[in-house]
């Protein structure tokens, strides 16, 4: 480990931004808050004597001297700039969902990451809940044979106060639709578990609300290796259930919710027991979900700068999500099929 802690600086001190402190704070001497961005002040309860934490504007947290790793909690559209800005600044970069808007985008910090030979994480919490690392290793070991269906399925809701407290999620070109700002997350568990989609076809519509952006959406994707999958997501059906994620294999069946297990039958693999799941899952309240998937992340993404060794979800694979939610985008508004390996 290094001798001292390193220096991390949040842009964005939203409620996401809180809850990346809150990881942060769990962290003890590995990690210091130096600065952050945003028009809310932290309050006592969230900083500790040994930290600076300096409020500053967003491009003063990038190039502070003592800040190692940048965490963007910002609004999606500013996403791209801001990885791109702590790139060029010599800075690690911990990113909330999407990376970017566009495929462009996010291929360009992709390949900028390489070329600073710097760490870009995309915040991908679901995939470090203990149902999921566990059905990913079945997957992996072929305990569930050939994989066959796969669905995901996201049916919150959001009333209108949400979409007027922040003007941007009611907007498709900042990324505030149902499928890249509440589905992404579990789009990206299901691609991560399932393996490259070849080809999508979708339909969008905003249905509860009057608001740009689409609020319902659903999509049929074909995974390279031959399976078939549907993703729904949708902000307009009150009160808002927990998302679920199914995997239906040769040898057996799982079907997830946020923090439950509906269905196990995996040859061989038990499922995990009750005091390992989270109950948190913000399906009618965007606050409610808690931080030990952030902190599972950020742990590792530390370690990784400590012993100079991969990030967790780089940022490679964190354009194959992007891609994939740019190809469901495509193919409900031009009604056709749309191979994501294309969009570039």
């Amino acid at each position: 480990m290094t001798a001292s802690p390193i220096g991390i600086g949040v842009v964005g001190m939203g409620s996401i931004g809180r809850l990346h402190v809150r990881a942060l704070l769990e962290l003890g001497s590995r990690a210091a808050l130096v600065a952050y961005s945003g028009s809310r002040t932290l309050t006592d309860e969230l900083l500790l004597p040994e930290w600076p934490a300096l409020q500053l504007p967003a491009e003063q947290v990038v190039n502070h001297p003592d800040v190692d790793v940048v965490a963007i909690c910002s609004p999606s559209a500013s996403h791209a700039e801001l990885v791109i800005a702590a790139l060029e600044a010599g800075r690690h970069v911990v990113v909330e969902k999407p990376l970017a808007l566009t495929v462009p985008d996010a291929a360009r910090i992709a390949g900028l990451a390489r070329e600073k030979d710097l760490i870009v994480s995309m915040i991908s919490q679901r995939r470090f809940e203990a149902e999921h690392e566990l059905l990913k290793s079945a997957v992996v070991q072929g305990a569930l044979g050939e994989i066959r269906l796969a669905t995901t399925h996201v049916h919150w809701f959001r009333d209108d106060d949400y979409y007027r407290a922040a003007t941007w999620r009611s907007s498709m070109a900042a990324g505030g639709g149902s499928l890249m700002n509440q589905g992404v997350h579990n789009v990206d568990v299901l691609r991560w578990l399932c393996g490259p989609v070849e080809s999508v076809t979708a339909q969008y519509g905003t249905l509860a609300h009057s608001i740009d952006a689409e609020d319902t959406t659903v999509a049929t994707l074909r995974f390279r290796s031959g399976a078939l999958g549907v993703v729904t997501t949708t902000t307009a059906t009150p009160p808002g259930s927990p998302a679920t994620i199914s995997l239906h294999g040769s040898r057996g069946a799982v079907v997830l919710g946020q923090g439950e297990i509906h269905h196990w039958d995996v040859p061989g693999v038990p499922p995990p027991g009750p005091k390992m799941l989270l109950r948190d899952n913000g399906a009618s309240d965007p606050l409610a979900i808690g931080h030990a998937g952030h902190l599972a992340q950020w742990r590792e993404v530390l370690t990784a700068i400590e012993n100079v060794e991969p990030a967790p979800i780089d940022a490679d694979d964190a354009v194959e999500t992007v891609r994939l939610l740019c190809a469901i985008y495509q193919a409900a508004e031009t009604g056709r099929e749309v191979r994501p390996a294309d969009l570039n």
